[in-house]
């Protein structure tokens, strides 16, 4: 009632104008006008579909638009800028005097190993994590049909796998967490049978089991009281109305070997489907142990997913983002070195997550070792989010980030749906592009090579002279120098 009240006190004084100008002097129709128009337009704000900010804010929520142009910084927010971009370049990819054709169909990658028995083809760019709950179901559901619609994968975050996350119909990577939602037993443990049921559903293409995220590596997630519905309480079997924290570790396993062997009971139960892990890299030392594990056991995970620490949530603490874990150029080096040294990359596929926006961020990835990448903050505006801020307050203006089904209603899906399938498209179009004019056909052709950044002025490096790149099994082999120290210390019985 309260997002109404501005218009309905323009109505008010509209009808009073009116009555006045009626009654006693023409001239009270120079207020009532304005007035009588003002009503209008909010009026037309609550019926119309395509801005949820406008049906949740009558009126008010327009004064968003002029602030918003006043205050953005020439270029943002332009896929091309005509007049030249305002930052001081410091990295760029490296163009061909020979460019290619660009391909006509969007590149796929093959998620699954030897042990994998239902692959998957994997979009250059899905949806990242992103739980019902922390998002509304209006919101998981635009994403969904958006993932259906543009044949790429969402990711259903650490939450669980609700109703709306299938009702879709898009491909699904299910995300086990710490608090094992959508497959917890009574006592908040691992429930095999549940999850082999939920795996079982064709909607879940991969499973992915929650190590740590990039804005909170080390922290459980939080959902804060006010969003925890009734609905999202039968989900996450957790109380009404209550916070729900999940654990920062995980219960099932305590060392690199229990992980390994775990994500391999995970991949038998899901019926073969790919099954990897997602962490926020931290330590070069851990893992190379969980590296060392996979050596030992023969067991490899389909997939690994890097998560940057400049990635962003609103379900950890404040001080955590960016200042704990690897930003993910290091992290995504890092796991790609790791695999390539003890000869198992050609059978785990590397996602990257964290700040992923555009065509080139896609390309730049590839070229420093993923295969894959994922968007979060990037999806959540296309599917409405204004950067308002209140996700952890429930009260987000857009009805992306919220649980009062009144803010959530204002949010029309299909029109989200189409524009998530319509920026995964164009965005993937652009990374394929840009790869032509660089004289690269397909991802795999793309090297450390192609990035170039400046060190200093007047010095620049490409990646393949910035980093140090092993060679295939050349930590089995007989490590070098700068790797000797944790490559020895790694244990695969333990992180620490």
């Amino acid at each position: 009632m309260r997002r109404l009240l501005p218009l309905l006190l323009v109505c008010l004084l509209a009808t009073g104008a009116a009555v006045a100008a009626s009654a006693r002097s023409a001239w009270w129709w120079l207020a009532a006008g304005p007035l009588l128009a003002s009503a209008c337009l909010g009026g037309w704000d609550l019926l119309q579909r395509r801005r949820p900010v406008l049906r949740n804010h009558p009126l008010v929520g327009r004064l968003r638009y002029p602030t918003e142009r006043a205050l953005a910084r020439p270029g943002s927010g332009a896929a091309r800028e005509p007049f030249g971009g305002d930052r001081d370049v410091y990295e760029y990819l490296v163009p061909s005097l020979r460019p290619v054709e660009p391909a006509e169909d969007p590149p796929v990658v093959r998620v699954g190993g030897p042990d994998c028995s239902q692959p998957y083809d994997m979009a250059l760019l899905n949806v990242s994590a992103m739980s019902f709950g922390a998002l509304s179901s209006r919101a998981v559901l635009a994403l969904n049909r958006g993932a259906a619609l543009g044949r790429f994968a969402q990711d259903t975050g650490e939450g669980g796998l609700s109703e709306h996350h299938l009702r879709g119909g898009g491909d699904l990577v299910w995300e086990i967490g710490t608090g094992y939602f959508g497959c917890r037993d009574d006592d908040g443990g691992f429930d095999a049978r549940e999850f082999a049921d939920k795996a079982a559903l064709p909607e879940v293409k991969c499973v992915s089991l929650k190590l740590s995220q990039g804005a909170a590596p080390g922290s459980g997630g939080v959902l804060p009281g006010v969003k925890v519905s009734a609905e999202i309480a039968r989900e996450r079997k957790v109380p009404v109305g209550e916070t729900v924290v999940s654990p920062p570790f995980h219960r099932v396993f305590s060392t690199p070997r229990e992980l390994v062997l775990f994500l391999a009971r995970l991949r038998e139960l899901a019926g073969g489907k790919p099954t990897g892990f997602k962490l926020c890299v931290g330590s070069r030392r851990e893992f190379l142990a969980v590296c060392r594990a996979m050596v030992a056991e023969g067991v490899t995970p389909d997939f690994v997913v890097v998560d940057g620490s400049e990635g962003g949530t609103a379900a950890g603490p404040a001080g955590f983002a960016g200042r704990l874990g690897m930003p993910l150029t290091q992290g995504l080096i890092t796991v790609h070195n790791a695999l390539v040294g003890v000869g198992l990359r050609g059978r785990v596929r590397i996602g990257a997550s964290g700040r992923v926006a555009t065509g080139s961020d896609i390309v730049t990835r590839l070229a420093q070792g993923a295969d894959y990448t994922n968007a979060a903050r990037a999806m959540m505006r296309a599917v409405g989010c204004v950067g308002a801020l209140r996700c952890h307050t429930g009260t987000c203006p857009a009805g992306v980030a919220t649980q009062d089904p009144l803010r959530a209603h204002a949010l029309n899906v299909a029109d989200k749906a189409r524009r998530v399938r319509r920026y995964q498209r164009e965005t993937v179009r652009d990374a394929v592009r840009i790869m032509a004019a660089m004289g690269v056909h397909e991802p795999a052709e793309l090297t450390p090579g192609h990035v170039v950044r400046r060190t200093r002025p007047g010095t620049v490096r490409s990646y393949a002279e910035l980093y140090e790149w092993l060679a295939p099994g050349e930590l089995l082999a007989g490590p070098p120098e700068s790797w000797e120290t944790d490559w020895k210390a790694a244990d695969p019985d333990s992180f620490r």
